[in-house]
């Protein structure tokens, strides 16, 4: 096959594209899995999520081809055996009928082998800066979503590229539905399959996905109101499903150590103390994030007034937590996030206490979420609307450390990079880090080209007052 795709003078040439899913007879069919209400907003505002993973493999391709590719395929299928829902496709039909996920027989994903002309390699690995769309080229496209007479939308919910640079490394990336998983699920899968290509007995000690999603509750009844939502959106929308959008930003990866983490809790902590606040949920999350968010508000200050409000959107996993006086198992298969959004005046962010007032408001926040999962979870189908109502004003985080990305081993070493893809200019991405010795947290960051040395220096200055901090 001779298909090319360009990005940032990079050429990859598509050799080979394949179905793979289960092995026959595996996995029963049909096989139908409900929606839940953490489940259907994402089909309020479809967006795809790309992970790549690169690693080192100093071998010619035709090694890779022949030795490799096809342990990678039969390690694919197997762990579809379990993660089926990847091979599936979801289901949308008219009103008054409910969205799904369903698995037939033969259902596959699509499975690219492609070859770069990259000969750069370093600076793909490396926390240089490097443009947005440098990583594109080896983001597979979903199949696009097929219309059936009746008005019903089969979507593909995942697509996987393997992309090979010759005597010196190749690279996964995944594109997939959130509607399907977020990134715990998605991980998972990802571990596991790892764990599969790199076992010779095939014999696997992670545990199996938990697929059952009619154990989620729903008291306030969520999920009615957001398929009204869901109903009522203009269904061409769900047709242009996982297609990039040009950046001339850039992104480029910092590096937090520990001793920069124990910086900032010593400091909000003292801060909390001599404002008579009480316990706060004080995290390595809570901090990184309450430092990112002022050095961009810094960056952007002109932008906006100074009684105008900045939000922060982030996360919380409710997995192992008490929902409704049910336990959702850790390794329960399919959305289990709620949101919440912080907000504080710019002139208070961007003022001589920027970083402890947000530490306040984000660890007030995820204190709410963690007791009252069911009380923010009523807010998930509203994060789509405010995006587009305050998008410029949020800043949102992607991803978590508690990931462990690095830990995704096929047999050839752990990666020698992974990234969230799809990062842009309002999204920071969050990770583990390579360097375990001395990091504790990567952030991922996108800003404007012209921006990159004056956010460098906000964020020394900002490290070095809270050194000097008494």
């Amino acid at each position: 096959m001779e298909n090319k795709l360009n990005h940032d003078d990079t050429t990859v040439k598509v050799i080979e594209q394949y179905q793979v899913g289960p092995p026959p007879g595996s996995v029963p069919t049909p096989t139908s899995i409900s929606l839940s209400f953490f489940d259907v907003p994402y089909l309020c505002m479809p967006i795809t999520c790309k992970r790549i993973f690169f690693y080192e493999f100093p071998y010619p391709k035709q090694h890779l081809l022949q030795k490799v590719l096809p342990n990678l395929k039969q390690s694919l299928s197997l762990t579809l055996k379990h993660f089926f829902p990847f091979s599936s496709k979801i289901v949308f039909p008219p009103k008054p009928q409910t969205p799904h996920i369903l698995y037939s027989e033969g259902d596959a994903l699509t499975f690219i082998v492609a070859e770069s002309t990259a000969t750069n390699l370093d600076n793909l690995v490396s926390d240089t800066t490097k443009d947005v769309i440098c990583f594109h080229s080896f983001v597979p496209m979903l199949p696009s979503p097929r219309a059936l007479e009746d008005g019903t939308l089969l979507i593909p919910p995942m697509a996987i590229q393997l992309t090979i640079f010759p005597n010196s490394a190749f690279a996964i990336c995944i594109n997939f539905s959130h509607v399907v998983v977020d990134g715990k699920g998605l991980h998972h899968f990802m571990k596991f399959w790892a764990s599969v290509c790199g076992s010779k007995e095939k014999i696997i000690a992670l545990p199996l996905p938990f697929l059952d999603r009619d154990m989620i509750d729903d008291p306030n009844g969520l999920k009615p109101m957001f398929l009204e939502t869901v109903w009522n959106s203009p269904r061409e929308r769900f047709m242009s499903l996982g297609h990039n959008v040009p950046s001339d930003d850039v992104r480029l990866t910092f590096l937090l150590r520990r001793e920069h983490v124990d910086n900032l809790k010593n400091y909000v902590s003292t801060e909390c103390q001599r404002h008579g606040i009480g316990t706060l949920h004080l995290s390595t999350f809570v901090v990184t994030c309450s430092l990112f968010w002022v050095c961009k508000a810094k960056l952007e200050d002109i932008k906006f007034n100074d009684d105008e409000e900045l939000y922060l959107c982030c996360w919380l996993d409710c997995r192992s937590r008490d929902i409704g006086g049910l336990e959702i198992p850790s390794t329960y298969f399919g959305n289990c996030l709620v949101n919440g959004m912080a907000a504080i005046k710019k002139s208070e962010l961007v003022g001589q206490n920027g970083i402890f007032e947000a530490a306040v408001a984000i660890g007030s926040k995820v204190r709410e979420m963690q007791c009252e999962p069911y009380k923010c979870a009523e807010t998930l189908k509203s994060i789509f609307s405010e995006v587009a109502r305050v998008g410029h004003r949020m800043l949102r985080i992607a991803a978590s450390p508690k990931l462990d990305v690095y830990e995704t081993d096929f047999g050839w070493g752990k990666p020698k990079l992974s990234e969230v893809v799809h990062i842009h200019s309002q999204l920071l991405s969050l990770s583990d880090c390579r360097d375990k010795e001395g990091g504790v947290i990567e952030v991922g960051v996108a800003l404007e080209r012209t921006q990159i040395h004056k956010f460098n220096t906000i964020l020394e200055e900002e490290l070095a007052k809270i050194v000097a901090y008494e």
